[in-house]
């Protein structure tokens, strides 16, 4: 029946999604013993810069979430709620990191236990690709740092020529630096 689901939704974009119990108390465990999954349905593509704008969330909040998740995952998966906060306070202010923090805990993005330890939360494993986050975020470079091996190079062959105008003058990339 799953498999029947998700054969229809290919064509509106959506995939069947199956999340597996973290905890023993997220599900019931079934008669026969075995433990309960949930299915959910979800995006299996992207969304482009103007659908992503309909989902009501913010840009920065967004990104605070992707600093709270790449810090629980740089942490094994636990971290301490103080040190997120300290993190997303950072950049967006105290006090809209403690309101952050308590609307991704809410929403089920995150989840606190009894030691005051967040950690990834259901919802969180049902909606995004960790995986891909985490390599979309280690493959970033920081807004103004440049590879000084690059640089330095750069120096030394002099200014650059466009592609564009190699191909159109027909030149090869080192006559191309010569002549410039």
């Amino acid at each position: 029946m799953l498999t029947q689901l998700d054969e229809s939704l290919k064509d509106l974009d959506l995939e069947v999604k199956k999340v597996e119990s973290q905890i023993l108390s997220d599900y019931k465990t079934a008669p026969d013993g075995e433990e309960e999954s949930r299915y959910f349905v979800r995006l299996k593509g992207t969304l482009t810069p103007r659908e992503a704008r309909m989902t009501g969330w913010r840009i920065d909040n967004l990104a605070a979430l992707a600093a709270c998740l790449s810090l629980i995952v740089s942490k094994q998966g636990k971290s301490e709620r103080k040190e997120l906060e300290e993190v997303i306070g950072q950049k967006v202010g105290r006090w809209r990191a403690l309101t952050l923090t308590d609307a991704f805990l809410r929403s089920g993005y995150l989840e606190e236990d009894e030691e005051g330890l967040v950690k990834l939360g259901w919802r969180t494993r049902a909606e995004l690709d960790l995986e891909s986050l985490m390599m979309l975020i280690a493959e970033s470079k920081p807004k103004g740092i440049m590879d000084e091996g690059a640089s330095e190079a750069t120096e030394a062959s002099g200014p650059e020529v466009p592609a564009e105008e190699v191909e159109a003058e027909g030149l090869d990339e080192d006559q191309a630096s010569t002549d410039a």
